[in-house]
């Protein structure tokens, strides 16, 4: 297994649609296992395959507090969603360190294959819906703070900008420093 790098919003890559996975095969179970250790250490409960620049429908989601329940959806689809919604508390990977509201469905059934290939339906609601879709509008090419006002969108756009600006200068130092 290996870690692989998460991309940070605004990077435009993360406004990729995903591709359907033709064949679940040796590559998507090790891709689904990479993105689990990944998903892991950042620490997250989700992570879509678009996060870490592979562009095909697999998203991994744990959402236990033991840790050890990850589920594996290749090709997700919501098959039926409630009329009800409900505001959740969002963050991202991509978006380290911002948080805000989102309302979604409350309760939603998604259909995806298993790491076997075999067709799956699960009914999901509280966090584990919020996550499912959540990393499911990461395939879409949307990422949480689309959900948001566009004040909000711009502050964390910049924000985000600058800790990336400012990581770069980190680096750049850091090798001046190894260099010299």
């Amino acid at each position: 297994m290996a870690l692989l790098t998460i991309l940070r919003y605004p990077d435009p890559r993360l406004h990729r649609r995903a591709k359907a996975v033709q064949a679940v095969d040796e590559r998507v179970r090790q891709l689904a296992a990479d993105m689990a250790e990944t998903m892991y250490d950042a620490p997250g409960i989700g992570l879509a395959a678009t996060q870490v620049d592979v562009h095909e429908q697999v998203i991994v989601v744990d959402v236990s507090e033991s840790r050890d329940q990850l589920m594996v959806f290749v090709n997700p689809r919501i098959v039926a969603s409630s009329h009800e919604l409900r505001p959740h508390e969002e963050g991202c990977l991509s978006v380290p360190g911002f948080y805000d509201d989102v309302t979604r469905p409350a309760q939603i059934e998604v259909e995806a294959l298993d790491l076997d290939g075999k067709v799956f339906r699960l009914q999901a609601e509280g966090l584990l819906a919020v996550c499912v879709q959540h990393e499911m509008d990461h395939l879409q090419g949307k990422v949480f703070v689309q959900h948001l006002s566009r004040l909000k969108q711009a502050r964390i756009r910049s924000r985000m900008l600058k800790l990336e600006k400012e990581r770069r200068q980190e680096d750049t130092a850091t090798a001046s420093e190894r260099s010299a």
